[in-house]
């Protein structure tokens, strides 16, 4: 009995320890495209990248792809419908952790580039 309650109290000590991975800043844009174009060519970039696209959800504008090479980078695409056009909000996280968000700027910039939207 004793010994029960001492293993408890070290899980409930150790439980405490433990911290939660924050989640990732998401990087976001709006285009004047509509959501279906800009989550397609989002999906043409990263594939054109070297990412895999693991999973994709073009009803509800979702996707996910990984870098299929080091140092193995992961990334959450949301597209919603917004005004006449779309927000693309991006996040990435490597090993769990969350990756600063000005690490997907070259990635937008591409896609503004290929829906004809760059400045």
């Amino acid at each position: 009995m004793r010994r029960a309650v001492l293993v408890s109290l070290l899980a409930l000590l150790l439980a405490g320890c433990a911290t939660a991975t924050p989640a990732p800043e998401p990087r976001e844009l709006a285009f004047a495209a509509a959501p279906e174009a800009v989550l397609q060519e989002t999906l043409g970039v990263l594939a054109d990248e070297g990412y895999v696209i693991r999973r994709a959800d073009a009803e509800r504008g979702r996707a996910e792809a990984a870098l299929a090479r080091w140092p193995g980078y992961r990334i959450d695409v949301t597209v919603v419908p917004e005004g006449q056009g779309a927000r693309a909000s991006l996040s990435a996280t490597r090993g769990g952790r969350p990756l600063p968000p000005h690490l997907l700027d070259p990635l937008l910039a591409e896609l503004q580039r290929r829906l004809g939207l760059a400045p």
